[in-house]
């Protein structure tokens, strides 16, 4: 065994864990670790602030399949995580956080940039350690990154004192990791697998609702075989679009408050429903009321998820490829698709000489034919790119769903475009989102990342300035954005090129100029305030 100071012991766990790039700021508490990974062949991404540390963790994470790593210090290092770590957990994505702390000796005695992190974020990490013994510094990162990776996804956050960064200990990786207590169950009961075959195929109006927990289990294929096979429509939440490619004749689109009307009507009209690695929260289920009448099957790696929102008449707790594929083996085959009368009825757009959001967002659709990955922020372009833009594969729509973030999109398109550099990233975003982490198109300019902004200027915080349009009759307070800057000219201070879009006749110039560009560029799209969410 070698020995080593816990901060290299930590990057070389690090190494073992395949770990090619971390994102981070560096501070006094961190200083040791930081110094160990200057030897390291791990690529660093020194970011603005720590919140899109995380959040670039999580666009790597999800386009990957890998574990994301951030780095802070301690303090208000640590306590910037905050935010980024809540969003991974509400989305189920796997994140190791790593945060220095002051000396193990000081610790609550309120001393320069203490904080109890562990305390802030137990209730929104899968776990979190405090590590006061330096030998199980080594156990303890195998575990974080076990702990992240296996059943539902999550968060994990590591705190590291100072002092325990600067010990020696005897260096020696475990051959396997053995958790009591913590044993993922990824196989379905086989009786209830059973069940459910027989719910599905005696049901005349079956849906299956697809959640992120399908993308996240690589269960795409098994989905498709199954929807082909019994001629089954499927609704998506927003963190499930991707499941299947948006164009399948059997995909109906996104339910709940802000989805399509043909999905929330289908789910109206089931007399049977497969949820799949989702919780049917409230803004997936909007005012769309679960009957008696309807019979559930709720199919969870997570048990706490399986009926906290619905009743549930099936449950099966396991991971969602594995269970369609045992589903698959027994199932026949259905005749007819029972929803091509709702799918009938999709509604048309206006097509008029005003630029709006959707005409944009189905000519990059066109332009790229899919070929991308799509992050968004949160507001209503989130919902007009849910909407309008062709998703072809899974993984390759990025938004936070559960928690809803603003500022989120463009450091997930610097995460992704680094775990998938051979894919085109594109960011589409609003004035109001854009502005909450606008300093990180510094890390875009000093990594070179050729990642594509889409910036729907309205002037407002539009998703709260429609709400009081319509339910505060007009009384509008705090959601008007009169101060924006000349994202121009704050493209062009940071290096990048931009164009700005005001009227239809140059759609697809734009898109093409912006396509064609070797680099990052920011595609200003100017939108009226009063463009709704839903036209």
């Amino acid at each position: 065994m070698a020995k080593m100071t816990v901060a290299r012991a930590m990057v070389e766990v690090l190494k073992s864990e395949g770990v090619e790039i971390i994102f981070g700021i560096p501070g006094a508490a961190i200083y040791p670790f930081y110094d160990a990974l200057y030897d390291s062949n791990i690529k660093h991404v020194l970011v603005r602030t720590e919140q899109a540390a995380v959040h670039e963790a999580s666009g790597y994470a999800r386009t990957t399949g890998k574990v994301g790593v951030c780095v802070a210090t301690s303090g208000p290092g640590a306590t910037n995580l905050i935010t980024g770590i809540a969003t991974a957990y509400m989305d189920s994505v796997p994140i190791v956080a790593i945060t220095g702390q002051v000396n193990s000796s000081l610790i609550g005695k309120d001393v320069f940039q203490e904080v109890d992190i562990t305390g802030a974020t137990a209730p929104f990490t899968k776990h979190n350690y405090l590590v006061k013994d330096p030998k199980k510094i080594v156990r303890i990162l195998k575990e974080a990154f076990y702990i992240a990776s296996t059943g539902r996804r999550g968060p994990v956050l590591i705190d590291v004192p100072i002092d325990v960064q600067m010990q020696e200990i005897e260096f020696e990786i475990p051959k396997e990791i053995d958790i009591p207590g913590y044993k993922p169950k990824e196989k379905g009961h086989p009786l209830q697998i059973k069940r459910a075959v027989e719910a599905i195929e005696s049901s005349k109006r079956p849906v299956v609702c697809s959640g992120g927990g399908v993308i996240a289990s690589g269960a795409s294929e098994e989905l498709r075989i199954l929807v082909e096979k019994q001629k089954i429509p499927v609704i998506s939440t927003l963190m499930g679009i991707g499941c299947i490619p948006t164009d399948h004749p059997y995909y109906l689109g996104m339910i709940g408050s802000h989805g399509q009307r043909e999905a929330n009507l289908a789910l109206r009209q089931a007399d049977l429903l497969i949820v799949i690695g989702a919780r049917l929260a409230d803004r997936a289920l909007g005012d769309t009321k679960i009957t008696d009448n309807m019979k559930i099957i709720h199919i969870d790696i997570d048990p706490a998820e399986i009926g906290k929102n619905v009743d549930t008449n099936i449950p099966i707790v396991g991971d969602a490829k594995q269970v369609l594929s045992e589903i698959n083996k027994r199932i026949s085959e259905r005749k007819d698709f029972w929803a091509h009368e709702i799918k009938a009825q999709r509604k048309v757009l206006p097509d008029d000489d005003k630029l709006h959001p959707y005409d944009v967002l189905r000519e990059i659709s066109r332009a790229y034919n899919g070929d991308y990955i799509i992050t968004t922020d949160v507001g209503q372009h989130q919902i007009w790119a849910a909407h309008n833009l062709y998703i072809k594969e899974p993984g390759t729509f990025i938004t936070s769903g559960g928690l809803g973030t603003m500022g989120y999109g463009v450091p997930a398109a610097i995460g992704a475009k680094f775990g998938r550099p051979e894919k085109e990233v594109i960011s589409i975003t609003g004035d109001g989102s854009f502005q909450m982490l606008l300093q990180e198109l510094a890390t875009i300019k000093r990594e070179q990342v050729p990642v594509k902004i889409v910036l729907f200027n309205n002037t407002r915080l539009g998703m709260v300035y429609e709400l009081q349009k319509k339910r505060c009759t007009g009384r509008f307070i705090a959601t008007c954005l009169d101060g924006n800057p000349n994202f121009m000219i704050l493209a062009k201070a940071y290096g990048i090129e931009s164009m700005r879009l005001e009227s239809k006749e140059k759609l697809k110039e734009a898109i093409e100029i912006m396509k064609s560009h070797n680099g990052p560029f920011l595609l200003e799209v100017v939108t009226s305030p009063d463009e709704p969410t839903i036209p």
